[in-house]
């Protein structure tokens, strides 16, 4: 082999190790890229969709209510399930939810991204300190905070807030 051939196979080499070293620390300290693969969030996020949610988001800002967040599900104890929820609750809130509303502080949220009128009455929820309460937007079929054993979510959990759903088509999510 000439060396020409050899510098032209190592000069390969080495841009392919750059690529995959840089996708991983974009993809462990920048974004999170997930596939969501349940009707939770319709129609906001659909099954299947692909979405980018941005770990920069909450390093100068808190999470607040109406975020949507990708987070780690509070009943895995090893960490690793991730669920996409918006929320709903922020610490010192409470919420109920009565007669397909839901209430935060005794007020009714305006929530023009449910999918339907939400079914059931739930709460009080009286959400603790650095603490966040999660929904669904399809909340008769979301496994959301209402059923989980450790219904709040903590900061440390939040990995960031989605900001693109990019397949099934590009979509800005807000």
């Amino acid at each position: 082999m000439s060396g020409t051939i050899k510098r032209e196979i190592i000069s390969w080499i080495k841009t392919v190790l750059l690529a995959i070293i840089l996708a991983v620390l974009v993809n462990k300290f920048l974004i999170v890229n997930a596939e969501v693969p349940t009707g939770s969030m319709e129609n906001t996020i659909m099954p299947g969709d692909r979405i980018l949610a941005m770990r920069t988001s909450y390093w100068f800002d808190d999470p607040e209510r109406g975020d949507v967040v990708v987070f780690r599900y509070p009943d895995d104890p090893e960490g690793k399930t991730l669920y996409v929820k918006r929320i709903i609750g922020v610490g010192g809130d409470e919420v109920v939810i009565e007669n397909g509303n839901v209430y935060v502080n005794g007020e009714a949220l305006e929530e023009p991204y449910i999918k339907e009128i939400t079914q059931g009455n739930f709460g009080p929820y009286e959400i603790p300190q650095d603490c966040y309460f999660m929904l669904g937007d399809n909340r008769n079929r979301s496994l959301d905070a209402r059923y989980w054993e450790n219904q709040f979510v903590e900061p440390d959990a939040i990995l960031g807030k989605v900001k693109l759903r990019y397949f099934k088509g590009f979509k800005w999510i807000s």
